[in-house]
């Protein structure tokens, strides 16, 4: 195995910090994806890839993405919950990739609510 050099640890030191920056950080918007049992059975999995593809397609480190457990609607899984600072929250039902694409490039990135998709305000 080759010996690192001081460029490649910069390297990991910068994907790390926009890594947790999303987790951690200040942020303009915070995403739920909810993961439960039934959350990954109805297909999670590929809603949290698709979503983390876009983020970095659009490089925006003001974006908080986290996981959590059921919320206790399995019939409408997978559920995606979207915070935008200083409005409700939205809950987004039957997700997949291309719907989760949709809302953030729509509701995440220009504030336009995909009301198609939406189950419900919090």
């Amino acid at each position: 195995m080759p010996k690192m050099t001081v460029d490649d640890l910069k390297r990991i030191k910068e994907r790390t910090l926009q890594a947790t920056a999303l987790r951690h950080g200040e942020a303009r918007v915070k995403i739920t994806v909810h993961m439960g049992t039934c959350g990954i059975a109805a297909g999670a999995r590929a809603v949290m890839t698709a979503l983390m593809e876009e983020m970095a397609e659009a490089g925006r480190t003001d974006i908080r993405v986290v996981t959590s457990g059921c919320m206790g609607m399995c019939s409408s899984e997978p559920n995606v919950t979207v915070e935008l600072l200083g409005e409700e929250p939205i809950v987004y039902q039957h997700m997949d990739a291309n719907r989760m694409r949709q809302v953030f490039r729509r509701h995440v990135l220009l504030g336009e609510v995909q009301s198609d998709f939406a189950l419900a305000k919090m």
